[in-house]
């Protein structure tokens, strides 16, 4: 092991000495030198796809953090391992007869981690239990979380923002995220501040203190602030200032835990439906005995992958991590099982990492590392699988949607750019495939780890080397 890792170690760091100045076009040196960021801050990797040669290689063997561009993971290996029809199953079962539209007993909530449950297809869940005939629940609601094992995390761990929706983590039945919507503004009759809230669970408490004012809507006078303790987030305080001259706004947070947001949401919507319920809210596994009367199937996860790395869900690259685990060793699943499922595919794939830390999946972490030259064998890698073209597919485009919508606007044809991107404090990244003006592919992985890299000039960097390869 110790003569394995000084080989890895004198490896990097032959590759790093090997990586002239020259190594890196012209304009990208230039932005180096402005920005007063060192060689040893960035890598730069490009390869020829079909022929595997390396236009540009500084620091390719240098372990990086990756912020998000560690997606490109999880979301290749659930891919190759599930297949992009694979989708996940949300279940209601009762443990008792249903006579005449009446449960005598309790109904059973049985999440299977679908990671894109919206409240839509939540309410089309209700709405088909409904249809089942079923009317009236006399017992309890029972949610059912097992297929994931407890997380030993808070939200707030990662920067103490709980109810940012970027650290909502996992669960087996998270519905909409977890997260509500709160409309704020004037009331018609000028009485006030007038809060909405879609959707809005049962057990969700509210306490509006906002005040109306009036004069310009600028400064304190549009400022509406929603806060909560981590310890009590099914309780919203709504303070700050709004002028009557002000139009709506929205604001969407993380509220409650996931089993009481599933319970509340779906009360709530069995109410709107014209269903009865005069009991309360259980966990519990499904009991053996149970019998079922509803199953739900999520996208598919060609579907799925795609707002993964597009719009860089955090919360659904870590389910497929953790999917990733339930499919390899069963219920409750685990990241360490997911994790041990990635390595095998990689390892079956010829693609051996020993710099690689995965972290939760998601790169929201500072534990995750992966260097640049992994990152470019397995982009090479998955342009030639099966699916490749569903891997493709989730990638953003550049200028035109996803993280890349506001990027490269001015390319002549956005299918030339297809990029998963990454930022963090200290961190910005960018990889995937560029097609050059020769027509030929280039696998691109740029990866900045120094000071304030988040703040323009990871991206000053990227485009330097961007604008580089598609004149190739």
């Amino acid at each position: 092991m110790i003569s394995r890792t000084l080989g890895f170690l004198l490896g990097a760091a032959l590759v790093t000495q090997a990586c002239a100045t020259s190594d890196l076009p012209a304009r990208t040196r230039a932005v180096l030198s402005q920005r007063l960021v060192p060689d040893s801050a960035v890598t730069v990797v490009v390869r020829d796809i079909a022929t595997g040669e390396g236009l540009v290689d500084l620091n390719a063997a240098v372990p990086r953090a990756p912020a998000s561009t560690m997606k490109l993971l999880p979301t290749s290996a659930a891919l190759d391992l599930l297949g992009p029809a694979y989708s996940w199953k949300t279940r209601a079962w009762a443990d008792a007869p249903v006579v005449k539209g009446v449960l005598k007993g309790n109904l059973y909530l049985q999440g299977g981690g679908d990671p894109l449950l919206t409240i839509e297809r939540w309410w089309r869940f209700v709405a088909d239990l409904r249809e089942t005939g079923l009317r009236v629940i006399d017992g309890d609601i029972v949610i059912d979380q097992t297929r994931f094992a407890a997380l030993d995390e808070r939200p707030e761990d990662f920067d103490g923002k709980h109810w940012r929706t970027y650290n909502v983590l996992p669960d087996a039945l998270l519905v909409n995220w977890q997260s509500a919507d709160f409309v704020i503004r004037p009331a018609d009759d000028d009485s006030g501040v007038e809060v909405a809230i879609q959707p809005y669970p049962e057990g969700l408490v509210v306490e509006n203190r906002a005040v109306l004012t009036t004069g310009r809507c600028a400064g304190r006078n549009r400022r509406v602030m929603l806060t909560s303790e981590p310890d009590q987030p099914e309780h919203i305080i709504v303070t700050g200032r709004l002028s009557s001259n002000c139009a709506a706004q929205t604001q969407r947070r993380a509220v409650m835990q996931p089993a009481e947001f599933a319970y509340g949401t779906f009360v709530t919507l069995w109410r709107q439906q014209g269903g009865e319920f005069k009991g309360g809210m259980m966990r519990a596994p499904t009991p053996p005995t149970a019998r079922l009367l509803l199953t739900q199937e999520s996208l598919s996860l060609a579907e799925i992958i795609r707002v993964t790395n597009k719009y860089s869900s955090n919360m659904m690259a870590r389910t497929l991590v953790l999917t990733l685990g339930a499919e390899r060793m069963g219920t409750a699943a685990t990241a360490a099982g997911g994790e041990a499922a990635i390595r095998d595919w990689l390892k079956g794939r010829g693609l051996e990492f020993p710099e690689l830390v995965i972290g939760n999946g998601s790169g929201l972490s500072r534990d995750a590392q992966i260097s640049g030259d992994s990152l470019a064998r397995l982009l090479i890698s998955d342009w030639t699988t099966s699916y490749a073209p569903e891997f493709l597919a989730s990638l953003s485009l550049g200028g035109l949607d996803g993280t890349l919508r506001e990027r490269f606007e001015d390319i002549d044809n956005q299918s030339r750019i297809r990029m998963k991107t990454g930022t963090l404090k200290d961190v910005s990244a960018i990889a995937g495939y560029v097609t050059g003006r020769s027509g030929r592919h280039y696998a691109v992985v740029i990866i900045v780890n120094h000071p304030g890299a988040q703040n323009g000039v990871g991206e000053q960097i990227q485009a330097a080397v961007i604008d580089w390869v598609l004149r190739q």
